[in-house]
């Protein structure tokens, strides 16, 4: 089988040749640059190390990662690195990589700060010894927010998940740039036997939580739910609009739509069901649908957290496909996942602890952890490989290539 076909058979809940495996096809399935280059120093592999998410400063996974390890699904987004601009980078750790050349941040007293061109406020802030970019900027954070926040568009510009984008949205979506996109998408899609992914994002509670605040969302919910209201379908206005211009294009050269909204938290969601019934559960559905018809993708949410309560209803919202399946929290025992909802959602992920195992454990626990989930999840089809969220930067090579290696010795159906 390609790997196209792998993946596609394990989303339509068939049982292919093996368990497909991703490793970055998307934001939360990859691995902090650190951790990609003690990996690379361990297996005595010498290329360059591309930071192509800056805020959780994540590696792009190269070829040779993909050859070496089976890897079967992609980011389009990785079909623009020769021809985008890369600048010498060095990481916290003090290993060398090549960050996007159109960064250009501040550093003050040892900080990095990264700065709105136009208004000149600090949107993000990396504090010195700091593995990541920090927002440290709410634009409607302001006790008016909920009733001044157009032009919704140009505040929302102004948060770092929407200033420091990944390719291929990390430059102004001109109409130039679009048929440049639908080209090399549609290129990538008949030349490759890779499954291919794009993040288009759509997020509700989560764009509130970067524009108001998580204390200010919470109190929007409770008490202007009416207002509210009226702002998310604003914002799922945006949404539709941005999927319009995008998604007719790209039509037959994706296999998997990325979404996203993270409504758990350890101890459960973020709201009730009743609340995601009343507020967000309509406008998702809506948006996941006209995304579906666009596109001919499977949709593909991302949602962190303890969201077992809610699953019922994201895939009646159109949900296919759940990552990164974060089985540390609350309900979401591998178990129970599949037994009740393995027919109707493909589990993308959850198939290494990188909390508790993948940091701490031997490479020989790292196999038998991985074999024991492996075993749960294969029946049936509907699994690709992931770990639970990206591999972070203290985790060990040896661990993190027995993960990748196990996966692809034991995942075997035939």
């Amino acid at each position: 089988m390609t790997s196209r076909e792998r993946v596609l058979a394990a989303v339509a809940h068939k049982e292919p040749d093996r368990v497909p495996i991703d490793h970055g096809s998307m934001r939360s399935t990859g691995s902090m640059a650190i951790a990609y280059n003690k990996l690379k120093r361990h297996l005595g592999v010498e290329r360059p190390t591309y930071l192509y998410d800056l805020i959780q400063q994540l590696a792009l996974p190269d070829d040779w990662f993909l050859e070496r390890f089976h890897v079967d699904v992609i980011d389009l987004g990785r079909a623009f690195t020769a021809s985008s601009e890369w600048q010498p980078w060095t990481l916290p750790d003090g290993s060398p990589a090549l960050a996007p050349g159109w960064f250009r941040p501040e550093r003050s007293n040892g900080d990095l700060l990264a700065r709105d061109s136009k208004t000149g406020i600090v949107i993000g802030k990396m504090p010195s010894g700091a593995l990541y970019i920090d927002q440290c900027y709410w634009p409607l954070s302001a006790s008016d927010g909920l009733d001044n926040y157009e032009p919704l568009e140009e505040k929302m510009g102004l948060v770092t998940w929407a200033a420091l984008g990944t390719m291929p949205f990390d430059v102004p979506l001109s109409d130039e740039r679009l048929e440049q996109i639908a080209r090399v998408a549609h290129c990538v899609h008949d030349t490759t036997g890779y499954a291919v992914s794009l993040a288009v994002g759509c997020n509700l509670l989560e764009w509130s939580q970067f524009l108001f605040g998580m204390e200010n969302t919470f109190l929007y919910i409770a008490g202007e739910k009416k207002k509210y209201a009226a702002f998310l379908d604003r914002l799922t206005e945006i949404h539709l609009a941005k999927l319009e211009r995008i998604l007719p294009k790209l039509r037959g050269a994706l296999d998997i739509l990325v979404v996203g909204d993270d409504l758990g938290m350890q101890s459960g969601p973020q709201m009730s069901p009743q609340c995601y019934r009343e507020l967000f559960f309509p406008r998702h559905k809506r948006i996941y649908e006209r995304a579906r018809q666009l596109s001919g993708a499977h949709i593909f949410l991302h949602c962190c957290g303890g969201v077992y309560p809610l699953i019922p209803h994201l895939i009646e919202a159109g949900v296919e496909i759940l990552n990164p399946v974060q089985t540390s929290a609350r309900n979401m025992e591998l178990e129970r996942l599949k037994r009740e909802f393995g027919r109707d959602l493909t589990f993308w992920g959850g198939g290494c602890d990188t909390r508790d195992v993948l940091p701490h454990a031997t490479p020989d626990q790292v196999r038998d952890h991985v074999r024991r989930r492996l075993d749960i999840l294969m029946p049936g089809g509907g699994v690709v490989f992931a770990q639970v969220h990206n591999v972070m930067s203290d985790v060990p090579p040896e661990n993190f290539q027995a993960m990748l290696e196990t996966v692809y010795e034991c995942g075997r159906y035939h």
